[in-house]
């Protein structure tokens, strides 16, 4: 085989394993770069972190959900939500997608006496951070212990 052909080769295998993954390197990695936002989010969860998550949250940050929470400030979901980071023993995420503006998440929410609450969560994100979460409950329905029905 000659030298030059090696190049092509490699430049057909590249191609054609992007055009199967369905995604070019530039739409991965921004995706990626969602993905890591909204993972650090909810490592703050796991670590009991306040600061890393508030860290990971825009100017204006609204948060809305069935609870019910409708645009709440970052103050309020502090007041409201944070103390629920005490159930949680893990979370498996499901499914991110998204793009430059906006990615949905599909998460299981392991709670500590094992429980699953399944979410569907939709982030916007302004300048690195997330502008805002849109939460759906799953699972049974109840969300966490902490959440009372009005």
């Amino acid at each position: 085989m000659k030298h030059t052909t090696l190049p092509i080769l490699i430049s057909i295998t590249v191609a054609v394993f992007f055009s199967c993954y369905g995604q070019s390197p530039e739409e991965r990695s921004e995706n990626l770069w969602h993905e890591k936002i909204i993972r650090e989010y909810f490592a703050g969860w796991l670590n009991n972190d306040w600061s890393q998550v508030s860290g990971q949250l825009a100017s204006g940050f609204t948060f809305t959900s069935p609870a019910p929470d409708d645009h709440i400030t970052t103050e309020q979901f502090k007041e409201k939500c944070w103390n629920q980071a005490a159930h949680v023993q893990k979370f498996d995420f499901i499914k991110i997608i998204g793009n430059e503006h906006e990615a949905f998440a599909i998460i299981h929410v392991i709670t500590k006496d094992h429980n699953i609450i399944r979410n569907t969560e939709y982030f916007r994100f302004s300048n690195g951070k997330i502008k805002s979460i849109e939460v759906f409950f799953g699972g049974t329905g109840r969300g966490f212990p902490t959440n009372t029905r009005e």
